[in-house]
Parts: structure tokens; sequence; C-alpha cells
């Protein structure tokens, strides 16, 4: 029984740090104080695209696109797939390229993958297997997710919907 307690105790000791660090980022002014903070618990596990604009702490696993403005990834949690935020704290295991102003690899985290950043800071024990490239504003990428266009729905005599000609003059 003493076993069962002492691993909640842990758990709580990370949603804690989790919630300090929000904290601590909306008195900084890195995040909009009047955003409420959304949370995936660590029972939970999540396929697709996830969008806000405020911040979002996950516990659990995420499989997808990730984008929102000020982003903690626990300790113990997962993410696979690409993350884009202006802030960005990882405690917890990330598979994917990272597009975020300010990222900060706290010494439980394991990144896999490519970030793309102005600041970034490495705490001592993090892991981190890939590349790091500074941008001014990383933020700014082309969205991979393609619209509909209408010229291209028009039947326009265009089948590729990119705007070039069918042929060369």
């Amino acid at each position: 029984m003493v076993f069962a307690k002492e691993a909640g105790s842990r758990n709580d000791r990370i949603v804690a740090s989790a919630q300090e660090e929000i904290r601590r980022l909306a008195r900084d002014g890195n995040a909009l104080q009047s955003e409420v903070a959304s949370s995936i618990s660590s029972g939970l596990s999540i396929i697709g695209k996830i969008v806000g604009h405020g911040a979002l702490t996950i516990f659990g696993q995420v499989k997808g696109e990730l984008r929102a403005s000020t982003v903690v990834i626990a300790e113990g949690a997962q993410m696979e797939g690409d993350v884009v935020a202006e802030e960005l704290t990882i405690g917890g295991y990330v598979k994917g390229t990272i597009h975020a102003n300010r990222v900060n690899l706290n010494s439980t985290a394991v990144v896999e993958g490519d970030i793309f950043h102005r600041t970034l800071a490495i705490e001592e024990n993090a892991r981190f297997e890939g590349t790091s490239r500074r941008n001014e504003n990383a933020m700014d990428t082309p969205s991979r997710v393609q619209t509909n266009r209408p010229e291209a729905q028009a039947g326009n005599g265009n089948p590729k919907g990119n705007g070039s000609p069918d042929s060369l003059p």
C-alpha cells in the first residue's frame, strides 16, 4: 500500500511541476494570461491534429501534429509528430520536428528529431538526438495542410491546382 502512495505522490509532483511551469510562463509574459490552460491526462491517447491558442500540458500520449502557444510535455508523456509552439518545455519523450521560438529540454527530456528555435536550453541529463537550427522566428513554417483551392475545383483545365500553366510557351 505504501508503494501505491509513493507512485501517486510522484505523479502529483509531475503535475505540480508542469502547473508551476505554466504559471511561471504566464508571470513572465510568455503566455496570454487570459487563456485557460488545457491538459491531456496521463490515461489519454490522442491520434490526430491538435490546434490551440492557449497553454497546453500533455501528460498522456499524442500521435500527430500539435500547435499551441505554450506547450508543456510533462515527464512520462509521449509525443510523436510535429510540434509548433511559441514556448515549449519538454520533460517527456518527443519524436518529430519541433518549431518553437523558445525551447527548454528538462533533465528528463528525450527528443529524437530536429529543433528549429530562437532560443534553446538543454538541462543536464536531457537526451537530444537530431539537429538544432536557430531561426529568428522559428514558428513561421509553411503549413503542410493543403487547402482546397476554388480554381482547382472549378475544372479550369489545370489539374495540378498549383497556379502554373499546363504547358510552357
